[in-house]
């Protein structure tokens, strides 16, 4: 029962949620394209990764020296949910601006 609470938690979050529209549409990401689509700072967003890999939403790899994030396909419930949650979160205006805005740069093209 932990796991499902922290499940939905991790969710309870605005910037949160923007974070999982971004890698439910755009597979994966690394952080500099996340902070760059939602402005806000790095650290920032990445607290709110680390906070949605410890609730199991998302995975993370190492490619030189970025970390490149993705929703997590490991838990039954959650790609379930991932689901349902990108049908719904495209109609939040929020989320489809952030999704315009990603699509108009190349992944990877904001990391220094």
């Amino acid at each position: 029962m932990k796991t499902t609470v922290q499940c939905f938690k991790a969710l309870a979050d605005e910037t949160r949620l923007r974070i999982v529209a971004l890698l439910l549409f755009s597979g994966e990401l690394c952080v500099c394209d996340i902070t760059a689509t939602l402005k806000l700072p790095q650290s920032t967003v990445s607290r709110h990764l680390a906070y949605l890999k410890n609730a199991g939403w998302v995975t993370d790899r190492r490619e030189g020296v970025w970390i490149i994030y993705a929703i997590s396909a490991g838990n039954p419930m959650k790609v379930q949910l991932a689901g349902v949650l990108k049908e719904l979160l495209t109609e939040l205006p929020q989320v489809t601006a952030d999704l315009k805005k990603i699509s108009s740069f190349a992944k990877g093209s904001n990391c220094a």
